[in-house]
């Protein structure tokens, strides 16, 4: 029997419903690894902590990423089977946004059964070249030994500064250690990646990168290069994760 749920907009739980739908779906269609659901949940629970919603730090992060990958001399973002299920158009939106950059498949579960599909997917939202699907142009990262060591070398590899939305804190540390500049998505502002990005955005992804999109449009046209570079340069990223803490530690208050 085909399973068959009804979403409602208003219900309370809504978005999560739906996010979570997109998952099931993707892994249905071989787009997420089962182990991408688990890693979904956990996310989840901390955006209860943080309640649902985009906080001053996650906006003032979104702000400051934009003007790091604004002023990026090569800038690659870097997807995985659940950035791809949950926010394929959306990724392909920020690549013509920024018009420099350059979009990269990386998994932790390699198939190559999996990277033909998520290079499909992308390739629906007119997306014309997607790095890391050509054996004979990856390399290895350093020091790291997971299946995500394997990296474009006209992609990751030669890039300044790369977005990685719901990455994995080996690599990020491997990235830093390479004088990458990294931007991430994470939920939970306590994981190795969080702590060792030069900027973490605390937020669900799929409210960040309609937003990230957004500031990205905005400083293009409002702010020069020297405002840019005074936002990057000004930022404090583990400030902005002490503030979520504080954020999360409110929401729980009050509802005691």
């Amino acid at each position: 029997m085909t399973r068959k749920i009804e979403l409602h907009e208003n219900h309370p739980r809504y978005l999560s419903l739906l996010t979570r739908e997109k998952l099931v779906t993707g892994f249905k269609r071989g787009l997420v690894a089962s182990e991408g659901l688990i890693a979904h949940g956990r996310g989840e629970c901390f955006d209860y902590l943080l309640g649902e919603y985009t906080t001053e730090s996650a906006r003032s992060a979104i702000n400051v990423a934009s003007a790091m990958l604004l002023l990026a001399r090569y800038p690659v973002i870097s997807v995985n089977g659940n950035v791809t299920a949950l926010c394929a158009d959306q990724v392909c939106r920020l690549n013509r946004s920024l018009g420099h950059s350059v979009i990269e498949i990386n998994l932790f579960y390699y198939t190559r059964e999996r990277e033909k599909l998520i290079s499909e997917e992308f390739k629906k939202y007119g997306l014309t070249q997607i790095l890391g699907t050509d054996p004979e142009n990856l390399v290895s990262i350093p020091e790291l030994e997971s299946n995500r060591r394997l990296v474009d070398r006209d992609g990751i590899s030669k890039a300044d500064v790369v977005f990685v939305p719901l990455e994995d804190g080996d690599r990020t540390i491997a990235l830093k250690r390479m004088n990458k500049k990294v931007v991430t998505v994470d939920l939970n502002p306590l994981s190795r990646t969080a702590l060792s990005s030069d900027i973490t955005i605390v937020d669900n992804i799929v409210r960040v990168l309609p937003q990230l999109i957004e500031r990205i449009t905005y400083n293009r046209k409002y702010s020069s290069e020297d405002d840019l570079k005074e936002l990057v340069e000004s930022f404090d990223n583990l400030d902005g994760l002490r503030k979520t803490l504080e954020v999360m530690k409110s929401q729980q208050v009050s509802v005691l």
